[in-house]
């Protein structure tokens, strides 16, 4: 089966699965991403962290949301340090990809001996 921009994904998840192999589970989300961020830029993977974007309601600014990474332009990225992958994980992911106008994302969580991988669609 082949999934929405497979062939990106699987180059944001072969940089995770490095920063993994290397850290292991036990830190804070922050080191994760100051790593996966190194990881992105040695891989040459185009990427913003800590994009910022803009929330309406009524047609009216209300403020903004900060999302981990965007990738490709294409790919958010959301990473997680947690025991598991909960619902309202993927609830935040849905926000931040109706927010950005992009199909799809991706939440990474380091919080397990072996790294969790979560495909969200839009």
């Amino acid at each position: 089966m082949k999934y929405l921009y497979s062939d990106l994904t699987e180059k944001i998840i072969g940089a995770a699965i490095n920063v993994h192999k290397e850290l292991g589970p036990g830190h804070p989300e922050k080191i994760y991403q100051r790593a996966l961020s190194e990881e992105l830029k040695k891989q040459e993977i185009p990427f913003n962290r800590e994009e910022k974007f803009r929330v309406f309601y009524n047609n009216k600014d209300i403020g903004y949301e900060v999302m981990d990474f965007c990738a490709y332009d294409k790919i958010a990225i959301e990473l997680k340090a947690v025991r598991e992958i909960i619902d309202l994980h993927s609830k935040q992911l849905v926000s931040y990809l109706k927010g950005r106008r992009l199909r799809l994302g991706l939440i990474l969580n380091f919080g397990k001996s072996k790294i969790e991988i979560k495909r969200v669609i839009l």
